[in-house]
């Protein structure tokens, strides 16, 4: 039997039921390749600091610079997929999927934002 690290933290008696999955979590704001990208540069910069701590520091500076540019970028990108969804709807009388489009959109907009604030 192998050890199951979620379900030894949950509280004694709480047994979750195999059908009560964990629903997936937020998608990642940047794709995987330019993350690994961004944080291979950082490791690099605190790698050589001993050796060239300037150098060091120039380096770090500009993988933060990268990630914000692409964060900005994403960000924009998923902004404008968003009210591609709603904007050309009816506001005067939507109907029905309009109205669940709407909500969809409002529920992705607070999910981004309150990650958003959490960083």
């Amino acid at each position: 039997m192998m050890y199951d690290q979620t379900r030894a933290q949950q509280p004694a008696g709480q047994n979750r039921v195999p059908s009560e999955r964990r629903t997936p979590g937020p998608e990642p704001l940047l794709p995987s390749s330019e993350r690994d990208k961004v944080l291979q540069r950082l490791r690099h910069a605190l790698n050589t600091f001993a050796d060239t701590p300037r150098d060091a520091l120039e380096e770090a500076e500009s993988a933060y610079d990268e990630a914000t540019a692409q964060l900005v970028t994403a960000l924009a990108a998923r902004r404008d997929l968003l009210r591609a969804a709603w904007a050309d709807q009816d506001p005067e009388s939507p109907s029905e999927s309009d109205s669940e489009e709407f909500r969809n959109a409002l529920r992705q907009y607070r999910e981004i934002t309150q990650r958003l604030l959490q960083l």
